[in-house]
């Protein structure tokens, strides 16, 4: 096999048995990274000087016969909205284009203690504010399966140089379906995990209240492994949480697939969603029953309010959350104004996209005087509605099955003209965010030669559990 074709677990075995060694395992990736990057886009920055160097030090423990961890010397990559120290940082925004990062995001700071390889930065919708990766000022990537089409978004760099081999895993961020999204469209496991599982220190801000990191990779079990190196309490995150996920590991085999009851939403298969994604999703659903799974039908009533209720809450969010770009504190400054607000404007007209200069409208106008009460306080009320949906649907089932998206990978420049068609790609994914819930896409199938992801809904915190019944998918 391939040194790039292997899964995490795998590579470990390899590195500790010296079949290869992380300096070989590290140049194996950046030759292909450099061979075929090109044609799909997926790194903004390569980081090939320290790579090398890391590459060195796990070689040197593996010769003195010390331990290493199951990420020691692992290839990675990092979305380019979370801050890796002394390396640019640019959130695929010119207004940070020569940013350099000053500290580790803490979920680096976690990697770099399991010695871990960091290949580079991916490239993203700017601002993470996308569902396709053209929002980027540096150029759009492409889908690995088949280059006309979009990788998905906003994590579309990750997913698709986990796809396309150029990395053995990645770290990605989601804040309405970026995470998942995207490895359905490119066919591999995305985990987006409950709301404070994992540290937002260092995590270049969208929408506070539904930002969240999380894991991008080849298998369920690989899901696993980089979840448990960056899950846990922060002192630098007062929203993240420790207790409630400290006893993580739970074998596939301990959840018993004959007590399983799965929740089946009857919203979630609309109209005008793609037949043969309808087709491929309830496929694997009836893969669960014929497997002994309890399946029931539950209602999710407001997921037709979501979409709405999320495209208030998060551009709210974001309309407060780059204010701090000014061209005064750092990044781009048109500082050739006539005065200091002239400064301000040039600087935020030149810097931010069309997509995120939209998004900073729609918030700021929300949360203006005399529409506070009609737009944002209403959504927050709505999104209080559709967490209890999931709240009471979870009395009755384990997990919530869905599909990701509702259609497979679309083409180049399809939707990136018409927003509103573009923000439907997230028609399956915002109910999970507002309601702060964990949730993994893992590929079920195919239509033609493009990926379909099935989503499995869990409860806060039961990231195991859901984790766990894709892996029975998956060994099925």
């Amino acid at each position: 096999m391939e040194l790039t074709e292997l899964t995490i677990t795998q590579a470990h075995e390899g590195l500790v048995k010296k079949e290869f060694s992380a300096f070989e395992l590290c140049q194996a990736y950046l030759a292909r990274l450099e061979k075929k990057d090109k044609e799909i886009s997926a790194f903004l920055t390569v980081t090939k000087d320290s790579a090398l160097s890391q590459a060195k030090k796990v070689d040197d423990m593996i010769l003195e016969g010390r331990e290493i961890p199951v990420l020691a010397g692992i290839p990675c990559a990092i979305k380019d909205n979370i801050l890796v120290e002394d390396v640019r940082c640019t959130v695929a925004s010119k207004i940070l284009e020569n940013y350099i990062a000053p500290y580790d995001a803490t979920v680096v700071k976690k990697l770099k203690e399991e010695n871990c390889l960091i290949l580079g930065k991916t490239n993203l919708d700017e601002f993470a504010m996308g569902s396709s990766t053209e929002n980027s000022a540096f150029g759009s990537t492409r889908n690995p399966y088949d280059l006309s089409r979009v990788p998905g978004g906003s994590s579309g760099g990750s997913a698709a140089a986990v796809a396309a081999n150029l990395c053995l895993y990645a770290l990605g961020s989601d804040t309405g379906g970026s995470i998942r999204q995207p490895a359905s469209f490119c066919g591999i496991v995305g985990l987006k995990p409950t709301y404070g599982a994992v540290s937002r220190y260092g995590l270049i801000a969208f929408a506070s209240s539904l930002d969240q990191i999380g894991p991008i990779t080849k298998t369920v079990e690989d899901a696993k492994i980089v979840f448990e190196a960056i899950k846990g309490g922060d002192e630098l995150d007062s929203t993240s949480v420790e207790s409630k996920i400290a006893n993580f590991r739970v074998p596939a085999a301990r959840v018993q697939i004959s007590n399983l009851r799965i929740g089946v939403p009857k919203e979630y298969f609309i109209k005008g969603m793609d037949p043969e994604v309808e087709k491929v999703i309830k496929e694997a659903i009836k893969k669960y029953e014929e497997m002994g799974a309890k399946i029931e039908e539950v209602s999710l009533s407001h997921t037709e309010c979501a979409l709405p209720c999320y495209y208030i809450i998060a551009p709210s969010e974001a309309s407060a959350n780059l204010a701090r770009y000014d061209g005064i504190k750092y990044g781009l400054s048109e500082s050739k104004g006539k005065d200091l607000l002239d400064v301000y404007l040039k600087s935020r007209e030149e810097g931010f996209g069309p997509e995120v200069r939209r998004r900073i409208m729609l918030g700021t106008y929300a949360l203006s005087a005399g529409y506070y009460e009609a737009y944002y306080l209403r959504a927050q009320k709505v999104r209080t509605l559709i967490k209890d949906d999931f709240d009471q649907a979870f009395k009755e089932v384990d997990a919530i099955l869905t599909p990701v998206s509702p259609t497979p990978a679309f083409k180049l420049r399809e939707k990136i003209t018409d927003p509103l068609t573009m923000y439907l790609s997230d028609i399956f994914t915002v109910s999970v965010n507002l309601a702060g819930l964990p949730a993994i896409s893992l590929p079920c199938g195919k239509v033609g030669k493009l990926p379909v992801g099935l989503q499995i809904i869990g409860k806060p915190f039961e990231e195991e559990k859901i984790l766990a019944i894709g892996e029975i998918l998956e060994k099925a």
